[in-house]
């Protein structure tokens, strides 16, 4: 394609350069390389050196990142802006994938010109800076709301995880009800031939609900509760009762063993050992269910809880003198999926004596998210892991929070750049690379600290918060 050429009349014509003098653009334009991309090609891609500032003059360069295997489009770069390095930048590679949509055409100044430019031409420093100044903003803004939403998407996928199970098993318990009542008028016809006397059925009334009441739970293995089922389906064929291996099945699940058995067969005449111990059965099937039901609810009730608490829906987003174990809690249930996933063993050390601090829960709860989603990951090359959260107050006006994992630990090479806007350790797609940058935000909003303690037997980040 021909070249546009580019003139100081032009670079006057951009909204961000019409104040530079011209000798200054003119230096701009006599040093600078153009370049031409079709479409499709790539002007930088993520992990590549950022080679200089680029002006664009025709086409359009699309920047996007890729999270969680999704293209996310962030902006478009078009005719007149100006992109790449930027004076005082300490970026050197590039975060974001920057594609030509369209035939294009670039000036490019070499980064290696920077500090000439910075040291003899004062108004197109000045407005060079003033462009990074906005596009920080721009990308801080758009980077943390990916962020945010990548975050609140692996939330609500373990939430997912964690509310089909109890749903499901409602569902499931509720059609099982449904069936066995519709057996009950066979039961009931059963039960009502049954002659018995009045303090007959009393004593066994006395002996049979405390049995159920004060329910022996077992931690039985799949093989001795085969045993014990076994022992009482004997027993029961032994005594001529009908429908012996379900029942036997029923009162292992119970703790009714067959000592209980032949005291409650002591009290029931022998041609209605049967129908006694099928209605026994069948209470012990609807009570089972009914417990089922009831846990499944409680399940749901305390997820949903843990969310409202989370998200702190009912609370102003002011700060407020708040117990942090809540959240921390909270957020384990919300990624309580990916920690079994994980197989990951969860240690909480809380201290009794840590007083509520004056702090804005909901965005704390950003913290305890990025960093124990971060230790999960860093653990997963184990296939395993130990997650150890520790509080305590550290003085009599601040506390501090260790959340510590015994995962590879953090090379030292990248250390000092984790804070950093835009770095990530994890592989793309799984990372924005804002997590920690958002995390050390929040925290010195609260006018405190972090602190990292890393080695190849795991790591620490440690957050201290003033108690007012």
């Amino acid at each position: 394609m021909a070249l546009i050429p580019v003139t100081t009349e032009w670079l006057h014509s951009l909204e961000s350069l019409k104040d530079v003098p011209e000798n200054q653009l003119q230096w701009f334009i006599d040093h600078s390389a153009h370049l031409e991309l079709h479409a499709g090609d790539f002007l930088v891609k993520p992990g590549e050196v950022i080679r200089g500032t680029q002006v664009m003059v025709s086409g359009k360069v699309l920047m996007y990142s890729v999270q969680e295997g999704i293209r996310r489009e962030l902006f478009t770069v078009t005719r007149g802006d100006i992109t790449g390095y930027l004076p005082y930048s300490r970026a050197h590679y590039a975060g974001l994938y920057a594609e030509a949509i369209e035939d294009v055409q670039c000036m490019m100044l070499p980064r290696e010109l920077g500090r000439e430019m910075i040291q003899l031409h004062f108004e197109l420093t000045q407005a060079l800076v003033h462009i990074m100044t906005n596009r920080v903003r721009d990308f801080s803004l758009a980077q943390q709301q990916n962020e945010k939403m990548l975050a609140l998407g692996k939330l609500s996928a373990g939430l997912a995880h964690e509310l089909n199970n109890p749903a499901a098993a409602i569902v499931r318990d509720a059609v099982t009800l449904k069936q066995h009542l519709q057996l009950i008028p066979e039961r009931f016809k059963d039960v009502i031939g049954i002659r018995m006397e009045d303090s007959m059925v009393e004593a066994l009334s006395q002996l049979f609900y405390p049995m159920v009441l004060q329910r022996k739970h077992q931690n039985l293995s799949l093989a001795q509760r085969m045993q014990e089922e076994d022992k009482l389906t004997e027993w029961l064929n032994n005594h001529q009762v009908a429908n012996s291996d379900d029942i036997a099945e029923t009162l292992v699940e119970f703790g009714i063993c067959e000592t209980d058995l032949e005291k409650l067969n002591k009290l029931i005449p022998a041609r209605f050992a049967t129908n006694v111990f099928n209605w026994l059965h069948s209470n012990l099937v609807t009570e089972k269910i009914v417990e089922d039901i009831e846990e499944s609810s409680n399940r749901i009730a305390s997820l949903v809880n843990s969310v409202k608490i989370f998200t702190h829906m009912d609370r102003d987003q002011g700060k407020d003198f708040t117990d942090i174990h809540p959240g921390i809690r909270n957020t384990l249930v919300l990624l309580g999926f990916k920690i079994r996933k994980g197989k990951v063993n969860v240690i909480e050390n809380f201290g009794a004596d840590v007083p509520h601090a004056n702090v804005m829960a909901g965005e704390l709860n950003q913290v305890w998210t990025n960093l124990i989603d971060n230790a999960l990951d860093a653990m997963e090359v184990n296939g395993k892991g130990t997650l150890t959260i520790t509080t305590r107050r550290r003085d009599p006006d601040k506390i501090e929070i260790t959340i510590a994992d015994d995962g590879p630990g953090i090379p030292p090479n990248i250390q000092n750049s984790i804070f950093e806007p835009f770095f990530t350790t994890k592989e793309m797609g799984k990372g924005t690379g804002m997590g920690l940058e958002v995390v050390q935000k929040i925290v010195r909003q609260h006018h405190g600290s972090i602190q990292l303690n890393t080695s190849p037997a795991g790591t620490a980040f440690i957050v201290c918060l003033p108690v007012t």
